[in-house]
């Protein structure tokens, strides 16, 4: 069963999606840091930091909302990026934080759909993603255009929420993550329903080996899985052949 935001008849889970970010886009950050205790912002270190045996890559960061993945990767790898994102209040934000800190020149953004990416084949050394690939519509077509997109050689790094597995962790994250954080997101967002589709939807996609096996099929070899603060999310790296 689709997992949707907000459960409209006729509605595409692409569309849902899209209105959902434009919703929820001038009080996601300030959500994501806040949910998560900050703790997110050291997730997208570990992921960035998978890539940075690689000498001044192209890199894209697809679902890239408020940029934060894009700017983590430029802080780190030092080489320009672009970033590619659906919605275009999210975009938004990400441009004016990328111009406060004079990083247009650096850091670029364009809107498009991850399943149908408006890049070259081979265009790019590694693609990243942070909590964007459970939003696609068509898992398996997501990530083939992201593979599409990468030169022979060249890396995936995607860090997704998972879930835990392990008492009594996986029971007091669970109760957190079904009933205060929605509450929580739904009462500083206004939007209650983007924050209930947040658990519905990591509780129905496929992680760990199961995910791994998704990469496959689009044509990316599995080489490492970490699992970060107890398995709440995983950083998943693939090589294209």
């Amino acid at each position: 069963m689709t997992v949707k935001p907000y459960n409209e008849e006729g509605a595409t889970k692409k569309g849902e999606v899209k209105n959902m970010f434009n919703t929820i886009a001038p009080r996601y950050d300030l959500l994501n840091h806040l949910l998560s205790l900050g703790i997110d912002k050291s997730w997208r270190t570990k992921a960035i930091n998978t890539l940075k045996h690689l000498d001044n890559p192209k890199v894209l960061d697809v679902a890239t909302g408020t940029g934060d993945l894009a700017i983590k990767a430029h802080n780190i790898l030092k080489c320009p990026i672009v970033g590619s994102d659906l919605s275009a209040g999210m975009l938004e934000i990400a441009r004016d934080k990328v111009k406060q800190l004079g990083l247009e020149n650096m850091i670029t953004f364009a809107e498009a759909d991850s399943e149908a990416l408006p890049f070259s084949d081979n265009q790019f050394d590694a693609v990243t993603v942070a909590f964007g690939v459970r939003n696609y519509e068509n898992l398996d077509k997501g990530l083939s255009e992201m593979a599409r997109v990468i030169r022979s050689g060249g890396q995936m790094v995607i860090l997704e929420f998972s879930k835990p597995r392990h008492f009594p962790f996986k029971q007091i994250y669970m109760f957190y993550f079904k009933y205060i954080l929605p509450f929580m997101g739904g009462l500083i967002s206004r939007d209650r329903k983007a924050y209930e589709y947040l658990p519905q939807s990591v509780l129905a996609f496929p992680d760990g080996e199961a995910f791994e096996e998704h990469l496959r099929n689009a044509g990316i070899t599995p080489q490492r899985r970490i699992s970060l603060t107890c398995g709440i999310a995983t950083i998943y790296v693939g090589l294209k052949q």
